[in-house]
């Protein structure tokens, strides 16, 4: 199977997983031109932007551990951009997830880093 069909069947795995525990998912691969968001969705009553990273094994580290400082950065514009289209209110709750799955391990990292202002 190749990579982009496989991480397109572990963003339905997270998808379902999210779902169990109450999340409602509003937004799939969001496109902005700084990247992409995998998943957007409501946590209760935060606007909850995630990340879905998988590694079949740990020759390359640890899944969360692909989501560095510049990934983080780039979410965090697309994540401005998707709430300037929406009109969200300023005052609404954010927070930046991890979905990490390790071969067949999930392990959701809530509130995995702070936003990232532009500088």
């Amino acid at each position: 199977m190749n990579t982009r069909r496989k991480g397109a069947q572990k963003e339905e795995q997270v998808c379902a997983y999210l779902l169990a525990r109450g999340v409602k998912i509003v937004e799939r691969n969001f496109r902005g031109r700084q990247g992409e968001i995998d998943i957007i969705g409501y946590d209760g009553e935060y606007l909850v932007f995630f990340e879905v990273k998988y590694r079949a094994g740990h020759s390359k580290g640890s899944a969360a551990e692909a989501v560095g400082f510049a990934k983080q950065k780039r979410i965090c514009q697309v994540a401005d951009y998707y709430r300037m289209l929406h009109h969200c209110a300023e005052d609404t709750p954010l927070r930046f997830d991890v979905v990490a799955v390790d071969a067949d391990k999930v392990n959701w990292i809530k509130n995995a880093y702070d936003y990232i202002m532009r500088a």
